[in-house]
């Protein structure tokens, strides 16, 4: 048996997303950035965005939403709305239909900037030669279980929010999707990952969203900076032995795309393959588009 290759490692890598029918950034500056998702547009804040609005006041004036308070992103805020707004307003991404709706944490069910995830973990999926298993760890909304298991693989979903796994199971029923093999987990993420290593069940594909900070459904804590190590050794051992991709994606926070590769690249020593690490942009519409980051990445494929 030949000896594995050692692992290939490229950086930085800048994926960026320009936007779908259903979704845009439309202008970004002044610590905001001005969005639209479906029928409607929105503001929030946004301290990256440094620079100088490119779009009249007007045009921000008219925003459906927007959100106030809350400028740290763990924080609540509220929103305020220009004219009265259903709860939930349809969209879709791919052919695959997802509710949006405003929450006190100013998100609004889907991080757009995760495009270029989706599109290269669904094609991993659908080439492969074997069926094969995908794990979502903090998983939110389910758009990329629903994604991954329309593409082929059986998905375990887990999520410590009793909301965002029934927001999730809404999005599979908006999609008319229902006999799709997905496991709904309402359970804290390191928790399940530690059980199912003891049940000796592994995985094809690991997908990891983690907040900076966190609780689980009993109380407890997650801190980034602090198990992030530990959680992906833990997922490296949740590998099988001819495993597909590997994502973890980590959003507000201070620190380099560098400590995220080398953090991950440790983790996964061994496997070979190809490790790619660097930042997730958005890139406005329209002549004079700039790029905003949105988070830092690594991510790993047995094909590079």
């Amino acid at each position: 048996m030949s000896p594995t290759p050692p692992m290939r490692a490229s950086l930085p890598v800048l994926l960026e997303t320009s936007g779908w029918p259903d979704y845009a950034l439309v202008d970004s500056g002044e610590g905001e950035k001005l969005e639209r998702y479906g029928r409607y547009t929105i503001v929030r804040p946004e301290p990256q965005a440094m620079w100088r609005r490119r779009l009249p006041a007007a045009r921000w004036d008219s925003a459906d939403a927007v959100f106030t308070g809350g400028k740290d992103e763990e924080a609540d805020g509220r929103w305020r709305y220009r004219k009265p707004l259903p709860e939930t307003w349809p969209m879709s991404y791919e052919g695959v239909s997802f509710l949006g709706r405003f929450t006190a944490f100013r998100h609004v069910g889907v991080f757009p900037e995760q495009d270029t995830h989706w599109a290269w973990m669904t094609r991993l999926v659908s080439e492969s030669k074997h069926p094969s298993k995908v794990l979502n760890l903090f998983a939110y909304t389910g758009l990329a279980s629903l994604l991954a298991a329309r593409a082929g693989a059986a998905v375990t979903h887990v999520d410590a929010s009793k909301k965002a796994i029934g927001w999730a199971r809404e999005n599979q029923a908006a999609s008319a999707l229902g006999d799709l093999p997905i496991r709904w987990i309402m359970d804290d993420a390191v928790k399940f990952a530690e059980r199912e290593e003891r049940r000796g069940n592994r995985y094809d594909g690991i997908v990891l969203d983690p907040p900076k900070f966190g609780r689980g459904p009993k109380g407890e804590v997650w801190d980034l900076f602090l198990d992030l190590a530990d959680l992906l050794r833990l997922c490296r051992r949740l590998l099988s032995d001819d495993p597909l991709f590997f994502i973890v994606t980590a959003y507000a926070v201070r620190a380099s795309f560098v400590s995220i590769h080398e953090t991950t690249a440790e983790a996964l020593a061994g496997l070979g393959g190809h490790l790619e690490s660097g930042e997730l942009l958005l890139r406005e519409e329209g002549p004079g588009s700039r790029v905003l980051s949105t988070s830092l990445f690594s991510r790993w494929s047995a094909d590079g």
